[in-house]
């Protein structure tokens, strides 16, 4: 996931490696509970094809509503441009809404990915004129975008590949 997307990530791959298997465990459990929400999408539970993970944002910004945070995304180059992303985002932005209980759904995004941020803009977030640091190169910025949020629509048919959350 990080060798072929490493500006979607706020770790290097160098990093990545050198994380244990208990590390990893725990990791993964964290991606779980009452705060958040992760979706995956497999093949036949063989490979990852694609991910999505929303949880409550801490701290709130206080007098605005109830704000989540979508992280960890990512959809293998296989899956890009197949739909997945944008049936990923469908469901996340609905788990965020209806429940996390979000009013807003916020994110962060490399500048120099132009085609995640062409993604977002196509799926109603806007630029909300903040900036962070890119951690892993602070002559970097990510752009902070954010989307309302309405009650779902979504088809009571859930997503085909696998959901964990």
């Amino acid at each position: 996931m990080i060798a072929d997307s490493p500006t979607a990530y706020v770790e290097s791959l160098r990093y990545a490696r050198s994380q244990t298997e208990g590390q990893w465990r725990s990791r993964a459990a964290d991606m779980t509970g009452p705060l958040s929400i992760t979706f995956v999408a497999d093949a036949a539970r063989e490979s990852l094809c694609g991910l999505m993970r929303v949880v409550v944002k801490e701290p709130q910004d206080t007098g605005r509503p109830v704000q989540a945070m979508l992280i960890s995304v990512y959809v293998a180059p296989a899956h890009r441009g197949s739909g997945l992303a944008d049936e990923l985002l469908q469901h996340a932005v609905a788990a965020a809404h209806d429940e996390l209980g979000a009013g807003l759904l916020q994110l962060g995004v490399h500048e120099e990915n132009a085609r995640a941020l062409a993604f977002y803009v196509r799926n109603g977030f806007r630029d909300t004129g903040g900036r962070e640091v890119y951690r892993l190169d602070t002559s970097k910025a990510e752009i902070l975008m954010e989307r309302e949020l309405v009650p779902s629509r979504l088809p009571a048919t859930p997503l085909e590949a696998g959901v964990a959350g």
